[in-house]
């Protein structure tokens, strides 16, 4: 009932530089990932997969394994969930991985181990796990712009047209994949270009915080300090002051 976490921590980071290392609450953004697989009963082995030296140093200060490098080719701006886990298969024998995002620090480490039980309830059945929230909003009320004019993203909704005027309730649910803890298996990966296949099992989440702007990462200073954290607690006991 255990698995492997892989956490991707890449060192060039646009919209906030430096993020995985950048200190939220005195602890770097990347402790959060690495303390809530400790706080897990469901993961026994923690791997940073990082191509930044600096990156790999704090990883292992907070308990993790960090390999050799990824390369740069496998860590720029276009590299995928898919480059970045195929590279991991291919040098590791594990026939699963937890693949948690260093961008959604906020977890409980209870609710990561109920989706591992589920996962191994279903997993023959599933190409893989994402886990995911509801939107407030559906992609049809959505508008692009093209050639100066707001445009829908879609055709028509039920042959209606002018499908974005029409009120949420109409559409069906929508969901966001939000890192919190997605699953990944070594066949659909070496089977496919795509990380998680085409047949994915969702895990409903509650709605959490992404870090991709700085005004997130400021959101998240602010949430972290109004409720609870057993992430928090534990890197206060354990990690710098």
């Amino acid at each position: 009932m255990k698995l492997t976490a892989l956490i991707p921590a890449r060192g060039g980071s646009k919209g906030v530089p430096k993020k995985n290392v950048k200190t939220l609450r005195g602890h770097p953004l990347l402790a959060y990932s690495i303390a809530a697989c400790k706080l897990s009963n469901n993961i026994d082995k923690i791997i940073v997969s990082t191509d930044d030296e600096k990156i790999a140093e704090c990883a292992r200060y907070y308990g993790a394994t960090v390999p050799a490098l990824r390369p740069k080719h496998l860590a720029g701006d276009t590299s995928t969930d898919w480059d970045v886990i195929d590279y991991f298969f291919d040098n590791n024998d594990v026939e699963e991985i937890v693949y948690l995002r260093p961008t959604t620090p906020l977890r409980k480490p209870s609710l990561m181990d109920e989706c591992i039980g589920i996962y191994f309830d279903n997993k023959d059945s599933a190409s893989g796990f994402r886990s995911m929230h509801e939107t407030p909003e559906p992609p049809y009320k959505m508008l692009m712009i093209e050639g100066g004019y707001c445009k829908g993203f879609f055709n028509d909704f039920n042959g209606v047209v002018d499908y974005t005027n029409l009120p949420r309730q109409a559409f069906p649910k929508a969901y966001h994949p939000n890192g919190y803890i997605d699953i990944a298996k070594r066949n659909t990966v070496k089977n496919h270009t795509t990380a998680f296949g085409t047949k994915v099992f969702p895990f409903i989440t509650p709605a959490v915080t992404e870090v991709d702007t700085i005004e997130e990462f400021e959101l998240l200073e602010y949430k972290i300090a109004k409720q609870d954290s057993d992430i928090l607690c534990y890197l206060n006991n354990w990690g710098p002051k």
